[in-house]
């Protein structure tokens, strides 16, 4: 399981979650910040922060959020 940044990041990029992702698993796109779902550790520390209020537990997003999930998969896949 892994967090996930959702709607609300989109056009934000604030990046208070990068700087404390302790493994380094954000990274900016095109129009918001992705989490690795492969590296990420479940910490929390970046949902802790987030000014937005964009960064939900993957068990807890709404149905109409999971394509956020397969936004950030398809994010890093394609940069593999």
């Amino acid at each position: 399981m892994a967090y996930v940044i959702t709607a609300p990041c989109l056009g934000e990029k604030f990046g208070e979650c990068v700087d404390v992702c302790p493994v380094d698993c954000i990274a900016e796109g095109k129009d918001q910040y992705f989490i690795d779902p492969d590296i990420c550790i479940d910490c929390g520390a970046c949902q802790a922060v987030c000014p937005v209020d964009a960064i939900f537990h993957e068990e807890d997003m709404l149905p109409e959020d999971e394509m956020y999930l397969q936004k950030a998969r398809e994010f890093f896949g394609a940069a593999e």
